[in-house]
């Protein structure tokens, strides 16, 4: 029996809706757990739990001064870099968010390698990412260097080098459909002790490079402060930075959640965490956060702020003829819920640039992409995907300057 006709919606990673579905379907399911108990953080100490020993290895939108706090600080290196002094005016700041959409990080890759080649690709003083985007991000704060690699994860991946397939029964029996040894492997590759040294040398001078994941016991987003950690000069930060990779793009229940080991009041403790898209699908600025204040406080100006957002999938959700099936309406349901709760992120980004003053462009994947995607991670569907985006930013990419609903405006 067929399940679905509900096939590529929206140009949001297959799995991202059939896990999401099959985890509604057997929530009310009891079953006895393969794994031993963890000892979560209490709620009364979730503000206070720390990684590695680092107070600023991760920061909480809930939690602006703390965020505000570590931004002055960034100012105040980029100034000691550039040798200018307070009441400096200092550069143009370049910020780029990363969303997430499985196989389709093709398009920012190849966005990005574009860019480059277009010869106008600037350095960013910020790079998020969230899911696939965070895999991506670290290439992108490195720079061209690192487009050659990038190019070859998203255009000679597959699934083998993501997943292994566990059996049915694992959804009742384990944490996750999926094993992601694989893409641990892989991230590990290509993540390494060079390119650990090259990030913290960029955060210290006073760039930042943050991915987000969301603490699912807590129930909140984490923004993991990677070139912090990068520079703590931990024996375990390499492996460290690995696994936030890797969580920011746990798809829950279709890959294993990521544990990490965590202090708080001097007692040990684990934290379960999941892809980061289960809060947003992109981030840049928290609203809870005024930069121009943080930036006054330091004593600095700056000549202008630049945004970037690189949306990995489309902005629509595609029509589809929906079998009165309980699982095809669910399917399409959560696929359309997941599509316009990354609608409104763009929203979200849109009015906290204006109020910082920055410049807003956003790309994404347009309805003139029409490859055929039969499955997912397909090698010809991101190969046609990454050129797609290449050959748009090679001729230089027609960024638009606000989101859906704001048509015409600051065009």
């Amino acid at each position: 029996m067929q399940v679905a006709r509900v096939t590529r919606s929206n140009g949001l990673p297959r799995s991202r809706v059939h896990a999401v579905v099959f985890a509604i379907c057997i929530a009310l399911l009891s079953a006895c757990s393969t794994f031993a108990p963890y000892s979560a953080v209490p709620r009364s100490e979730t503000r206070d739990a720390t990684v590695l020993g680092l107070p600023n290895a991760r920061l909480f939108p809930d939690q602006p001064e703390a965020i505000s706090a570590e931004q002055e600080r960034a100012i105040i290196r980029e100034a000691r870099t550039l040798g200018v002094g307070r009441g400096s005016a200092l550069p143009t700041a370049h910020l780029l968010s990363l969303s997430g959409g499985g196989d389709n990080g093709a398009f920012g890759a190849g966005l990005l390698a574009g860019w480059t080649a277009h010869g106008d690709r600037p350095t960013f003083k910020l790079v998020t990412g969230v899911s696939t985007g965070a895999l991506i991000a670290p290439f992108a704060f490195l720079g061209p260097e690192y487009d050659a690699a990038l190019t070859d994860v998203f255009t000679n991946i597959n699934p083998s080098k993501i997943y292994e397939k566990r059996f049915v029964l694992a959804a009742l029996t384990e944490d996750a459909l999926s094993d992601t040894t694989p893409l641990y492997e892989t991230i590990s590759r290509y993540v390494d002790a060079t390119m650990l040294a090259k990030i913290a040398a960029e955060y210290e001078k006073g760039r930042l490079l943050v991915i987000q994941t969301t603490d699912l016991d807590a129930g909140r987003p984490v923004l993991w402060n990677i070139g912090a950690i990068a520079a703590s000069g931990n024996p375990r930060a390499l492996d460290l930075i690995r696994h936030i990779l890797l969580a920011s793009a746990a798809i829950p229940a279709a890959f294993p959640p990521v544990m990490f080991d965590v202090e708080a009041d001097g007692k040990p403790y684990q934290e379960m965490h999941v892809d980061g898209g289960a809060v947003s699908q992109a981030f840049l600025i928290p609203p809870s956060v005024n930069v121009q204040l943080a930036r006054a406080r330091t004593g600095f100006q700056r000549k202008g702020v630049v945004a970037y957002i690189i949306r990995n999938s489309r902005l629509t959700t595609e029509w589809s003829d929906v079998e009165r099936l309980t699982l095809s309406i669910a399917q399409k349901a959560v696929s359309t819920m997941i599509n316009y709760n990354g609608v409104g992120d763009l929203y979200r980004m849109y009015l906290a640039t204006q109020r910082a003053g920055a410049s807003f462009n956003l790309a994404y994947i347009g309805d003139d992409f029409r490859a055929e995607h039969k499955e997912e991670f397909d090698q010809t569907y991101m190969r046609a995907l990454y050129h797609y985006a290449y050959e748009k930013a090679e001729k230089g990419y027609p960024w638009q300057h606000a989101p859906p609903g704001f048509a015409g405006k600051g065009q």
